[in-house]
């Protein structure tokens, strides 16, 4: 469900909630890539929006063989377009980092959080947490809502340690292919 922030429907929360269902546990193969498939996704992480055309032309392909990598990569999971917003901007004003700790099934907590709308990073570990969760949730009062009535309610989770987020300092999508 979306909830209105603003006078507008979240639709990319929506959108993302759907999508994601459950915490991948089978092992990925690696994409076999190539120069011009490094090249390919070093410019679209540059500009998500780039015209294959313009591509092709910097790196000597026809605009339809970057077309059918793109396809190709998009199809075996490597790569995927989306519009990165800043929550500030959409009305989420807190941010937080979640350390979570689970007695029992670890991948079953872990599907539990990941259906909440307001996680939108959810990743199973190794060290002094299980889970390590990040939440963009509308202000402190919504944070307080979903660690009580959603996180901590989650059978298994036996503690919860919240890093509130005061500055980011750098966010990128840009890393590259190595």
């Amino acid at each position: 469900m979306c909830r209105k922030i603003g006078g507008s429907i979240q639709m990319a929360r929506a959108a993302r909630a759907s999508k994601i269902t459950s915490i991948d546990t089978t092992a990925r193969s690696a994409v076999s890539l190539d120069d011009a498939d490094r090249r390919i996704i070093e410019l679209l992480q540059e500009d998500g929006r780039r015209a294959y055309g313009s591509i092709a032309d910097e790196i000597s392909l026809s605009e339809a063989a970057v077309r059918r990598r793109v396809q190709r990569l998009r199809d075996a999971g490597a790569l995927e377009i989306v519009a990165v917003t800043d929550p500030l901007q959409l009305g989420f004003h807190r941010e937080a980092m979640l350390g979570v700790r689970v007695h029992g099934d670890v991948r079953a907590a872990a599907d539990q959080i990941a259906a909440i709308d307001e996680a939108i990073y959810v990743v199973m570990c190794a060290g002094s947490f299980d889970i390590l969760v990040e939440l963009i949730t509308e202000d402190d009062d919504h944070l307080v809502h979903v660690l009580n009535d959603q996180i901590r309610a989650i059978d298994g989770v036996t503690e919860v340690e919240t890093f509130l987020y005061l500055k980011l300092a750098k966010q990128t999508y840009s890393w590259g292919t190595r």
